[in-house]
């Protein structure tokens, strides 16, 4: 398959707009869900038009961006799961395809949108002190396990790093 460079930019372009404003709403400006809605409306599209976002496709910073901007399509569970079901088809078919950590995050992401255990330890919040707190995390004894597996660093370095994170806003 054929690097797409003009989708590549695009999606490129959508992730950088999205990490603006989060950073801004780190720095305690008011969140802006319009660009996760507009992002998630061009994820879509394109979606429809090319299939997942693979690397092959869109080189891997491009294919990560369209996991991310999937990520934060919070406001949209529904397809939220279908991205994760396109990932994981991708996988089993090209594990070069894309990057199963993803597949990890986006699962725990939306296992903790159903108020359920996540699997992999990478959702958290800021508890009333600031702090990052891990949500709840199905059987702990086998986390690491489960990490390896997926192309993820052992649970306690990924929480060390994430107590390191400071941001102004306080969200639950």
């Amino acid at each position: 398959m054929k690097l797409d460079k003009k989708l590549k930019l695009k999606i490129q372009k959508m992730v950088e707009l999205d990490m603006k404003m989060r950073k801004r709403a780190d720095q305690g400006k008011a969140f802006d869900f319009s660009v996760d809605k507009k992002n998630t409306k061009e994820l879509k599209a394109i979606i429809q038009k090319y299939g997942w976002p693979t690397i092959d496709l869109v080189g891997k910073k491009a294919s990560w961006g369209a996991w991310l901007l999937a990520q934060h399509a919070d406001h949209d569970k529904k397809f939220q799961k279908k991205c994760l079901k396109l990932i994981e088809s991708v996988w089993k078919k090209n594990k070069a395809s894309v990057s199963r950590a993803n597949i990890a995050f986006l699962k725990d992401r939306i296992l903790v949108s159903q108020k359920k255990k996540q699997l992999f330890g990478t959702q958290f919040y800021i508890n009333k002190k600031g702090e990052m707190t891990p949500r709840p995390i199905h059987n702990l004894k086998t986390l690491d396990k489960r990490r390896k597996e997926f192309g993820l660093t052992p649970f306690k370095d990924y929480l060390d790093a994430a107590k390191r994170y400071k941001p102004k806003r306080v969200k639950g």
